[in-house]
């Protein structure tokens, strides 16, 4: 399918194939044009599966020395919904059985590396132990974010009771495969004033809808613009790991999308849009008209009021340059995190082992409190405690106090002063839609940009989708909800470029997310606002538990702490649109949710 918006007379767009039709016909041959030796092959167990992506392994055609092939193991070794991670010498697998079927693919998760072999196995799909991706054992590919990437497929067979793969070398080795994506060649200047599609955001959203837009069919122009410096980058470990460099952080990097024919401008402000004209207007003056409009801006920093004046070495972590000052600064230093925020707790823990003290001021008495649950805030307190990290609980900044412009003193407004070299503002963020006030584009009381199904606008042209938007949400009746998670926005971007080319799909993705401290991991999964109950199972003084957050009688959300890997069992139990009551989890006994699938 070609673009499917019409366009100006102007641009002339021609499609240039991805897999030309001369290599088609060679398919099932081997490089002389006989019958391939690997023709009879079954890919995962069965005949007909495959992608027409070069990365995925044994395109028929190639030669046979690009592959390995093994016996891993005897027939009956795995029973039914079993999964095994087995080596192939130049690299390991992930054999699956599953309906009497056996399955291989790469063995791990190309959002984080995680062991699939540890994850969950459900009806045909692999669910990731450590952020919920899930990816079809046929086919490798991604069907659950988060990440960008599917997994490459290895062949099957069974001769004389063994199970024998044969796997790519170099698809066991990069344990990733990208989509086949359709290409626009329409010559078109970078100054153009004009795309088919034009993106504000470069986070997950825009760049997993741009993707999607790409893997659909899509041959129409493409513009993704931004306020960041850096190609599409991982947001979320900048306060994990906060000596990373852009590079190291990047999801796609240039090359990649100019390959792809996606168009990245960064260091583009939107400061306006003009739903009447189609037309938005950047900072520099400069306008482009647009034929569909998606926004993911994604959020701010909430303000924060204090007296005194402007000094340096304040900062509100938003790009790689601020991680990277903050731990600099930090460095044998007196440093002070505001508000108990996942980011501003995360800061916190990277900067126990740089700084020379780490104080936390927070207006509760527990952090994560309204997230997590009292007794779960407590228990991660007491981590961060037994870290020399001291807590200023149920207390706000009054004033920062520096000397020639550098921050010396954090005074709260109980009156107690800290020595302050480097501060970090996590206080909660709001959506970044100042811009749209006087656009048409509708928003709530509080900023949010409302959207349907659909990620749809009250503008038919424009969608949008991640922190920025208020969307309805399938498991509270559509209840429109805001869920500001880096999985959530990956999925808000496929809806809309689905949408932007009328195949419509609705949620189906329980949300899920993650925060790491001291080498610890909390996973979460679910909804759980507006939770009256705590259920714990577990140990939270030895940080090994899980805990269900329920709504009268009915499960909403889990969290867990080295208890993998329950959260992603409750999310397939919960995707699967079965209910888990509140009873069932009260006896102690969670047996039943634990799996035990994998050698």
């Amino acid at each position: 399918m070609g673009g499917c918006f019409s366009k100006p007379k102007s641009v002339e767009v021609k499609v240039e194939l991805s897999l030309l039709d001369k290599e088609k016909e060679v398919d099932g041959m081997s490089p002389n044009g006989k019958a391939s030796p690997f023709a009879e092959c079954r890919a995962n167990g069965a005949l007909g599966h495959g992608s027409d992506d070069e990365s995925t392994p044994l395109p028929l055609y190639h030669k046979s020395k690009d592959y390995v092939e093994a016996s891993v193991c005897h027939v009956k070794d795995l029973e039914n919904g079993q999964m095994r991670e087995v080596d192939l010498g130049s690299g390991r697998a992930l054999l699956i059985k599953e309906h009497g079927e056996f399955s291989a693919m790469a063995h791990k998760c190309p959002h984080y590396g995680a062991p699939l072999v540890k994850g969950v196995l459900s009806k045909g799909h692999v669910r990731c132990p450590w952020h919920g991706a899930c990816f079809n054992i046929a086919t490798g590919d991604m069907e659950d974010f988060p990440g960008l990437d599917s997994l490459p497929i290895f062949q099957v067979r069974v001769e004389k009771d063994k199970v024998i793969i044969c796997a790519n070398k170099q698809a066991l080795q990069s344990q990733k495969r990208t989509k086949p994506m359709a290409r626009c060649s329409a010559v078109i200047n970078s100054s153009t004033g004009f795309s088919h599609v034009l993106i504000i955001g470069s986070g997950p959203a825009g760049v997993v809808c741009a993707e999607t837009l790409r893997q659909e069919g899509f041959t129409d122009r493409i513009v993704i613009c931004t306020m960041d410096r850096h190609p599409p980058y991982d947001r979320p470990k900048l306060s994990k790991s906060l000596e990373c460099t852009a590079e190291q952080l990047r999801l796609r990097s240039t090359e990649f999308l100019q390959q792809h024919n996606i168009e990245l401008f960064t260091e583009k402000e939107v400061v306006a849009i003009d739903i009447k004209t189609r037309t938005v207007t950047f900072d520099d003056g400069v306008r482009m008209e647009y034929r569909k409009l998606f926004i993911g801006t994604g959020s701010k920093p909430r303000p924060m009021n204090y007296k005194g004046q402007e000094v340096k070495n304040v900062f509100h972590l938003r790009t790689p340059e601020d991680a990277s000052s903050i731990a600099s600064l930090a460095n044998n230093k007196n440093a002070v995190i505001v508000g108990t925020s996942f980011i501003g707790m995360e800061v916190a823990a990277a900067l126990t082992d740089k700084a020379h003290s780490v104080s936390i001021i927070g207006i509760e008495n527990v952090p994560f409190k309204s997230a997590l649950g009292e007794k779960v805030g407590k228990a991660i307190m007491k981590l961060f405690e037994a870290n020399r990290v001291k807590f200023y609980m149920l207390n706000e900044v009054s004033e920062m106090m520096g000397h020639h412009g550098q921050l010396k003193e954090v005074v709260l407004k109980s009156g107690k002063v800290l020595r302050a070299d480097v501060c970090v503002i996590g206080t909660g963020c709001v959506p970044a839609t100042a811009f749209l006030k006087q656009s048409g584009i509708h928003l709530d009381s509080k900023g949010f940009i409302t959207v349907n199904k659909m990620m749809q606008t009250n503008v038919d042209s424009v969608f949008a989708g991640g922190d920025v938007v208020m969307f309805p949400f399938p498991p509270r009746n559509n209840k429109k909800v805001n869920i500001p998670h880096w999985q959530m926005a990956h999925v808000h971007g496929r809806i809309a470029a689905l949408s932007m080319m009328d195949k419509f799909s609705e949620i189906k993705t329980v949300p899920y997310f993650w925060s790491a401290m001291y080498g610890k991991t909390i996973r979460y999964a679910g909804f759980g606002d507006g939770f009256d109950d705590v259920i714990i199972q577990g140990d939270l003084d030895e940080l090994r538990f899980v805990a269900f957050y329920t709504r009268s009688e009915e499960v909403v959300a889990v969290a867990s702490m080295n208890y993998d890997p329950i959260v992603s069992r409750v999310a397939e139990v919960l995707g699967s649109g079965k209910t888990i009551k509140k009873r069932d989890v009260e006896t102690g006994d969670i047996s039943w949710l634990i799996d035990k699938g994998s050698q």
